[in-house]
């Protein structure tokens, strides 16, 4: 089996989104969280994220079930990702639907409380 480019796998994970990842991108997509420009199925290597803000070097993840087995791995990749600079938030997939309003108000919380010299990009 070949490496696939990120560009690939992040276009593949768009087309198989979960419900929940689909539902958080359509309150994320239209810059309405603090004029927070968002991407979904971002790369950071050798990640893919659910859901990244390049400039404010925030990631937001949507994990479902199996994250609850696989806590170790997930530390692993956070910290990974925070070694490159970024914030990590998760929220699971139940939260994201059953409460996206909540889900939305954390996230916009955590981007307002971030350090005002990462906003210069998303402007």
């Amino acid at each position: 089996m070949g490496c696939k480019r990120p560009t690939a796998r992040s276009r593949e994970l768009m087309r198989n989104a979960t419900d929940a990842e689909r539902k958080l991108w359509v309150q994320l997509s239209g810059r309405e969280i603090a004029g927070t420009r968002f991407n979904r199925q971002f790369p950071i290597e050798p990640f893919t994220c659910d859901v990244v803000s390049r400039s404010a070097k925030l990631v937001v993840e949507v994990d479902g079930g199996q994250h609850a087995v696989d806590v170790e791995k997930d530390r692993a990749r956070t910290a990974h990702l925070k070694a490159q600079g970024y914030r990590v938030i998760r929220f699971w997939n139940n939260d994201v639907m059953d409460r996206i309003e909540g889900v939305v108000a954390e996230i916009e919380r955590v981007r307002r409380d971030m350090p005002s010299h990462k906003w210069e990009g998303d402007r």
